[in-house]
Parts: C-alpha cells; sequence; structure tokens
C-alpha cells in the first residue's frame, strides 16, 4: 500500500481541506494498493493561488532559462535513477505491461524533460526584427497559472508532457492527475521536492471529475492543457471557449494502418502489432483499424490472426506480458460492450472476443481481431481504448486514403510499403496530425503532436509544444536601441 495524506501545494505537503479520499485498486488483482486524499473545491483553489504566487512573486519567471532547463534535467536523472519503483508504481495503477512502463513510460518521461532542456537553453525568448518604421522587439512570455489534466493510461509520460514545456516557459502549473493513476503524480512530486524547484511552481492535487472542471473554471488559469476523451475535450473547450482561455486538447483516436500489397508481412507485422496493441490497447495513437488490399485480405488476415492469438496475456508485472488487464472493471464493461457490438452488426470474430481463461481475478479482455468490417460500423468508427482491431478492405490507394480519413478523429496513422516514396505520398493525404511510414511509432519527441478534426485542438512536443505555453509580445521602438 503507498498511502499520502496530504497534498503538494506550495512546495510542501499540506493537508486537504476534505475528508474524501481516493482507493487506488489494481486492475490485476482487484485489490487496493493505494490511496490518496480526494481533492475538493479548496484544495483547488489554494493550488491555484499558489501557482499564482510563484508566477507573480517568485523568482522563476524571471530566471535565466538555463537555470530552469537545469531543474528540468534533475528531474530527468532522479527518474531514471528510480525507474524500477516508478515502472512498478505506473503498472500497479493501471495494469501498464511492466515493459511498457519502463519505456512508454519513465524513459519517454525522462526523454522529453531532456529535450525540453535543451530547448530551453537554446530557444530565442527575444528577438529583435527590423520593423516597417524602426526595430521591433517580439519577446515571448510565459502564458502565466496552467493546468494540466492528466488520464490515467500513460499518466507519467503526459504529466511531463504537460510540465516540462510550462516550466520552460516560465510559467507555473497545476496538476490534477486521474484519480485511477495519482501516486505516480505524487512519487514527481517528491522528486519536485528534491530539486530545489521554488515554492509553487508545481502543484500536484489528485482528484475527480467535478474538482477538475473548478480548476478549468478558476479565475487565475490562464492555460488549460487537458488529455482525455473527446466528450471531455468538448466541455473543457468550451468553458475555455467562454473564458477565452488559452487550452490545449489531445483527444481520440480511430488510426488507420494501411498495409500496401506489396508490404511484406514479416516486417510489418512487428512493427505494427506494437503500435495497435500498445498499453493493453489503451493508448489514444493506436492503430485500430487495420486496412488491407482485396487482393490479399485473407492473407493479411490470417497473418493478423496468427500474431493476435500468440500475443501473451497475463499478469502486468511478468517480463513476458503483452497484454496486460484494463484499468477498470467499467473499462472492461465498455470494450465488450463494443465487441457484442461488432457481432450484431454482423462483423466475424477472427481471434479473441471473450475473457482470456486462468484470470479468477483482474478486468482482462482477450486481444481480439474483428473481420469482415465495413468502415460505418460502430467498431470502426467510435474508440474502443481496449485490445479491439477492425480488419477492413480496401481497392487502391485511393480507397485507402479516403477511408481512413472517413472518421471523426485525425490523431495519427501509419502505412507499410516496399515503396517508401508511395507511402510518404499516402501519409501526405491522410488528414491526421501524426503519421508513421514504415515505423511502429508516430510520435517524435522533437516534432508536433496532436491531431486533426475531433482528435483535439492545439500541439504538444517539439517547439510548438513549448509556444504553446508562451505569449508573443510586440514593443515597437521608435527611437535608438541598443539591445546590448
Amino acid at each position: 500500500m503507498k498511502v499520502y495524506d496530504s497534498f503538494f501545494i506550495g512546495g510542501k505537503w499540506v493537508e486537504p481541506a476534505g475528508t474524501g479520499t481516493i482507493d487506488v485498486i489494481s486492475p490485476a488483482t482487484e485489490e487496493v494498493v493505494g490511496r490518496v486524499p480526494d481533492a475538493t473545491a479548496a484544495d483547488m483553489d489554494r493550488a491555484v493561488a499558489a501557482a499564482r504566487e510563484a508566477f507573480v512573486l517568485g523568482p522563476w519567471p524571471t530566471m535565466a532559462p538555463a537555470e530552469r532547463a537545469d531543474i528540468l534535467a534533475t528531474v530527468s536523472a532522479e527518474l531514471m535513477a528510480n525507474m524500477d519503483e516508478v515502472a512498478d508504481l505506473i503498472t500497479s495503477e493501471n495494469g501498464a505491461p511492466n515493459v511498457f512502463s519502463r519505456m512508454g513510460q519513465v524513459y519517454a518521461a525522462t526523454a522529453v524533460l531532456d529535450y525540453y532542456a535543451g530547448l530551453g537553453r537554446e530557444f530565442a525568448f527575444e528577438e529583435l526584427r527590423q520593423g516597417m518604421l524602426g526595430p521591433a522587439l517580439v519577446r515571448r512570455e510565459p502564458v502565466g497559472v496552467a493546468v494540466g489534466i492528466i488520464p490515467w493510461n500513460v499518466p507519467l509520460f503526459i504529466t511531463v508532457l504537460k510540465m516540462a514545456p510550462a516550466l520552460v516557459s516560465g510559467s507555473t502549473i497545476v496538476v490534477k492527475p486521474a484519480p485511477e493513476t495519482p501516486l505516480d503524480g505524487n512519487y514527481l512530486a517528491e522528486i519536485l521536492e528534491r530539486t530545489g524547484l521554488p515554492a509553487g511552481v508545481v502543484n500536484i492535487v489528485p482528484g475527480g471529475r467535478e474538482a477538475g472542471e473548478h480548476l478549468v473554471r478558476h479565475p487565475d488559469v490562464d492555460k488549460v492543457s487537458f488529455t482525455g476523451s473527446t466528450v471531455a475535450g468538448r466541455r473543457i473547450g468550451a468553458i475555455c471557449g467562454e473564458q477565452l482561455k488559452r487550452v490545449t486538447l489531445e483527444l481520440g483516436g480511430k488510426s488507420a494502418a494501411i498495409i500496401c500489397d506489396d508490404a511484406d508481412l514479416e516486417q510489418t507485422l512487428p512493427l505494427l502489432m506494437p503500435a495497435a496493441l500498445m498499453n493493453n490497447g489503451q493508448a489514444c495513437v493506436a492503430q485500430t483499424r487495420i486496412l488491407a488490399p482485396r487482393s490479399r485480405y485473407g492473407e493479411v488476415r490470417d497473418a493478423l490472426a496468427e500474431a493476435i492469438g500468440n500475443y501473451t496475456v497475463g499478469d502486468p508485472f511478468d517480463p513476458a506480458t503483452e497484454c496486460g488487464p484494463l484499468v477498470a472493471e467499467r473499462q472492461r464493461d465498455r470494450v465488450e460492450g463494443y465487441i457484442a457490438a461488432g457481432r450484431d452488426e454482423g462483423a466475424t470474430v477472427v481471434v479473441g472476443g471473450g475473457r482470456p481463461a486462468g484470470f479468477d481475478k483482474g478486468w482482462y479482455v482477450e486481444p481480439t481481431l474483428f473481420a469482415d468490417v465495413d468502415n460505418s460500423m460502430k467498431i470502426a468508427q467510435e474508440e474502443i481504448f481496449g485490445p479491439v482491431l477492425s480488419l477492413i478492405a480496401y481497392d487502391d490507394d485511393a480507397d485507402a486514403v479516403a477511408i481512413a480519413n472517413d472518421s471523426d478523429y485525425g490523431l495519427a496513422g501509419t502505412v507499410f510499403t516496399a515503396d517508401t516514396n508511395r507511402g510518404v505520398d499516402i501519409a501526405r493525404r491522410v488528414r491526421t496530425g501524426t503519421y508513421g511510414v514504415n515505423a511502429m511509432g508516430t510520435m517524435d519527441f522533437g516534432s508536433p503532436f496532436g491531431g486533426f478534426k475531433s482528435s483535439g485542438i492545439g500541439r504538444e512536443l517539439g517547439p510548438e509544444g513549448l509556444a504553446a505555453f508562451l505569449e508573443d509580445k510586440t514593443i515597437v521602438i521608435g527611437s535608438e536601441y541598443d539591445p546590448d
């Protein structure tokens, strides 16, 4: 049991305003593995006040960017030094295979911290331009008090996606971890406490939906960065729109992987399977629609069925496990509902479709492949967020692109082909924010990440991710000016 009885606010651990608590349940054992206080509106008010004071009165916004970068580098080193403990904590919270927790959570988080530490040392926060009537000084100033609302699927990594650029910008931040996964956020707070970070620059306050909405509506919050469902994103976007509050929304996905008629399946499947089923299928960038040419449909179906059938389902702490349990019983119910809907609409379960044998406890669903799927079906249009794949036939490249684009979402996608130029041409025509050509991943930490359409607004990662926490200011100079 990992038990916390306080919140990290204003650089110290403070008692909660209320008496409610959140039990953290292991998805594998269904046992309580941790407990934290459940934040109230008063706790959120206190966290925002601490962040505001740190921004207005503290040294953080006026520190040299290199000094801020040094703190990020220290946090990265601390996470790497404690990788095993942090990864185990995340696996206990959300059931992610421990290998994924190590690489996709902790290592990936350190890579983002290191990237922004480097960018912070070289970024041009001020630029002198020759204007039409004289010199113009263009400044990029911190947005102010930011809020990061974190989902449960990759909590540490997404916390860092928001925290790192916010800190490099000179902004302060209140982080609200999801109630399913608050433990790694508090562990991060313990690391931050040791780094010399000024009080109030980062505040970490776990809570539920009501506390989160109070935080979004707070008049002293300048910027909201949210990762989660499209339904919740629309509500947050509406609130921020009413208040003219800066907002970044990284939302759902229903990404299509196009297997071209010239693709070598022996090379394609080792890249495709992790992209399709990563984190037990609970990933916004998961390649859940597999598009196969009609001329090779049976061959692709059989190859996928063999690969998915051989996927190792088991204890997420077992290094051999490739697919662990879903995060909660409600999530398993949701995924099973989609599997039933796929059958009802006439799709064929090729492999999986039920609960794996031998698990008396844990919220497990078998990795599942549907064939004979039409792109109009519910399982092809809606984000399932579980290990369920839909195999869809197409006629030619133009048809594949049309099917890929026939979605409310536009977050990611992949294409596999023997002709890289052909793959890049297809990538250019698919309306998504990120894309992979003969690649397992669709995310590059030095390049922008985000979605088209209902997959969100704004970008994270790269210089664009830093720009999301900056306000541009122009100072027009009407007299002689010496920048030195």
